[in-house]
């Protein structure tokens, strides 16, 4: 689903608009508000705290809608695909209700995601002013596949029973491909932001900028796997999370055992790849990023042979109540476990993360990953023993819950991905506070943009739900005709 959908234009002019607003020096204080002198001075605190409140709620509202945007289209083409091959009405079925559910949330994310695009100008106009011409191109990239995204979606929703089924499944391939594209594009900038490339100077200035070296910084191979696999695992657990819901209730037909059954089993196979892919991910922050690494394991110290930290509260300098694993940091990080670690001891305490919140995102999302994977592991045990679900009504009360432990591991992933780069937006280069816009009274559309997400959000459950009240799985002007009964 398309996170951006404004091209760089777009955004450069939103900034310089932002900047003459800030300063009656017009559009020359664009770059870093340390040094340009037409800027009215730096944001207070306040401010600060807003505007990085304001992007956090946008970002992590935004980010579940985008999951859903790369995973769900995978589980609709999959589910019509088995009703054409096998004739079987309750696939079908199926497909209809999700398509249904994912134009209502495309539309929604549609909105947040133009919420973000005019962000980055109004609220960081230094950075965008400065670093534009940079790390344009994956945001230019980004409108395109949004617009192939939202065309053929359409041309799918509305195409039912006026193509033959075999165009119309692959009417539905450019929307799965749009939607990864889209996810990989705008990671690929936030990649950037956490190891900068393609320029040369720093502060108000750059110098022989590298589009395509920007876009394809040493941060993407494992910021964009990462963050798809995630996008899949999400749509996967929530949508079985619906039906597992369901079936607590006494909801035991084919429809809801298929419902609950492929959503899952799409999920539980791509959990142990994200294990892989996220002990990939660390040893790439311990080599890029180290400070990061040091706080996200409130490793204080550098040390050969560092212990692995499971939970802990930090206070001050130090980690308490935390179950050490010995050794086992320096093997996951460098693969010795004799290897030399870098603590914080080694970062200056003004570029030091919040270790705390850090820390426990981390610990969060490895617990919520694991606890996944068990939940997968169980399923597939009971399906290797006795092909079927396990009969244990403990499994659908965890797999209703799945969904929630998927999301809140994306969004603390993502927070230790935004708070462990702290206090830069532009890793070394330009300090967060600098990006900022100066303009006072920011927390004013910090409460704005908070009551539209709450609409948004109160909006799209009701039209979800009555959705699923009407029982429609049918799409868009097609005309309504009562469901054949199904086998039970």
């Amino acid at each position: 689903m398309g996170t951006w959908q404004s091209a760089v234009s777009l955004l450069a002019e939103t900034a310089r608009m932002a900047g003459s607003a800030a300063s009656p020096g017009g559009p020359e204080i664009l770059g870093n508000a340390a040094a340009a002198p037409g800027l009215a001075g730096p944001a207070s605190p306040q401010d600060l705290l807003a505007a990085r409140t304001q992007m956090a709620l946008s970002l992590g509202w935004h980010i579940v809608l985008a999951c859903l945007g790369v995973g769900m289209p995978a589980l609709i083409l999959l589910v019509e695909w088995r009703a054409i091959r096998t004739g079987d009405d309750a696939y079908m079925r199926l497909a209809r209700q999700w398509a249904t559910a994912i134009g209502v949330l495309f539309a929604a994310g549609a909105v947040s995601g133009t919420i973000l695009s005019f962000e980055l100008g109004l609220l960081w106009p230094a950075m965008m002013g400065v670093y534009g011409q940079v790390i344009g191109l994956p945001f230019a990239a980004e409108g395109v596949a949004f617009f192939v995204e939202a065309i053929f979606l359409g041309i799918y929703l509305y195409s039912w029973n006026r193509v033959p089924p075999k165009a119309h499944l692959l009417t539905g391939l450019p929307v799965l491909i749009a939607g990864t594209a889209s996810a990989f594009l705008v990671v690929c900038a936030n990649a950037w932001m956490n190891t900068p490339r393609g320029f040369t100077g720093t502060g108000s200035v750059v110098r022989d900028v590298s589009p395509w070296r920007a876009m394809f910084n040493p941060a993407v191979p494992h910021e964009t796997l990462h963050m798809i696999v995630a996008a899949f695992m999400v749509s996967g657990f929530l949508v079985a999370g619906v039906y597992a819901a369901g079936m607590l209730r006494g909801r035991t037909d084919r429809h809801h055992r298929l419902g609950f059954l492929v959503p899952f089993t799409l999920a539980a196979a791509f959990t142990p790849v994200q294990v892989v892919v996220g002990d990939w991910a660390g040893k790439e922050i311990a080599r890029l990023q180290p400070a990061k690494l040091a706080a996200a394991e409130a490793l204080f110290q550098t040390r050969a042979g560092a212990p692995l930290s499971i939970g802990g509260i930090v206070s001050g300098d130090r980690l308490h109540y935390s179950i050490e694993v010995p050794k086992a940091l320096s093997f996951l990080a460098h693969g010795s476990f004799d290897a030399v670690v870098q603590g914080l001891d080694r970062v200056p305490r003004p570029d030091r993360a919040p270790v705390g919140i850090v820390h426990l995102a981390f610990d969060l999302m490895v617990a919520m990953g694991f606890g996944l994977l068990l939940l997968s592991a169980w399923l597939a045990w009971s399906w290797w023993r006795r092909r079927e679900t396990p009969r244990s009504p403990w499994f659908l009360r965890l797999a209703a819950l799945s969904g929630v432990a998927a999301v809140i591991a994306v969004e603390a992933g993502w927070t230790v991905t935004e708070v462990g780069r702290q206090p830069w937006t532009v890793y070394g280069h330009m300090r967060t506070s600098d990006a900022v816009n100066p303009a006072p009274g920011l927390w004013n559309g910090f409460v704005i943009v908070t009551l539209v997400y709450l609409v948004l959000t109160v909006v799209t459950l009701y039209v979800l739900r009555l959705l699923r009240r009407a029982g429609r799985p049918i799409a868009p002007q097609e005309p309504e005709r009562a469901p054949a009964p199904e086998p039970r």
